[in-house]
């Protein structure tokens, strides 16, 4: 107990602790965002634009994490652009803007004598190696989010429902669906700094899909999946502590058998 305790207490260890907790508690209504929006191909893209950044960054010595937000910025606002008015044609600009971010990262390694492996490690996140300025940012994301959300629940609620309908009321869709799909951008960077790019949905999706289980409007939905990605994010951190166990892979573990876990309510919400 005593060594457990003295671990928590290194600085590394409580920084990532914090980190956690506030990406548990708000990464999870990002993900109820991608979920009702049919973002799913996006996510995917972004995770291939983080691979992207880290080989930029590593060719020219340039911060990751930076290089990989400004990097997916970039390439959401492309696709974006050159999206149709539908969801099947975002699907299609991701699938496109996906292929382009790992050809060009490819090209960058091999230009700039960049090490594959050094490049794929980003798969695998540490919040150990997390620094109090990316803390900082962490917890300016994670503001932003929140805020947004409590100050445009009504908007956002009917553009879940039906954008054509919100649209029809006057409301503002295309600036609220591009401020949405930014946030998810901004997110995804810092979940894949957390956990890494293959277990990201242990922070964003599966708390939601735990949350839907009992949620029976989206405003417990959004309530349930922060609550359940608090608890996992916080309670997985510390069992991989105690047990000197890969914190991503714990929690994402964590993340999946309380998902499969059986459960008597029978009211849930679809998402």
């Amino acid at each position: 107990m005593h060594d457990f305790l003295y671990a928590l207490s290194l600085p590394p260890v409580a920084r990532g602790l914090v980190a956690m907790a506030i990406a548990g508690f708000c990464f999870p209504a990002s993900g109820v965002m991608v979920l009702r929006l049919n973002l799913v191909p996006m996510r995917y893209m972004l995770m291939h634009g983080v691979i992207l950044g880290g080989a930029i960054s590593l060719a020219f010595s340039l911060p990751v994490l930076p290089t990989s937000i400004l990097l997916n910025l970039l390439l959401v606002l492309l696709m974006l652009r050159l999206k149709g008015s539908n969801s099947q044609s975002f699907s299609l600009a991701s699938a496109a803007a996906m292929v382009f971010s790992m050809a060009l990262a490819s090209l960058v390694m091999h230009l700039w004598d960049v090490p594959a492996k050094d490049t794929l490690q980003l798969l695998w996140g540490s919040p150990f190696a997390l620094t109090f300025v990316d803390i900082l940012g962490l917890t300016v994301i994670a503001l932003v989010l929140i805020l947004y959300l409590v100050v445009n629940f009504r908007t956002v609620s009917a553009i879940f429902f039906d954008p054509e309908i919100a649209h029809s009321l006057g409301m503002s869709v295309t600036w609220h669906y591009t401020l949405m799909v930014l946030v998810i951008a901004l997110v995804i960077a810092f979940a894949m700094k957390l956990l890494g790019a293959l277990l990201i949905d242990a922070l964003l999706i599966l708390p939601v899909m735990v949350g839907s289980k009992r949620a029976a409007s989206l405003k417990q939905l959004i309530g349930f999946s922060c609550l359940t990605g608090l608890f996992i994010s916080t309670f997985g951190y510390v069992l991989a502590v105690a047990t000197d166990l890969p914190p991503s892979g714990t929690i994402a573990l964590l993340s999946a058998l309380l998902y499969l876990a059986p459960t008597s309510h029978k009211k849930g919400i679809a998402v």
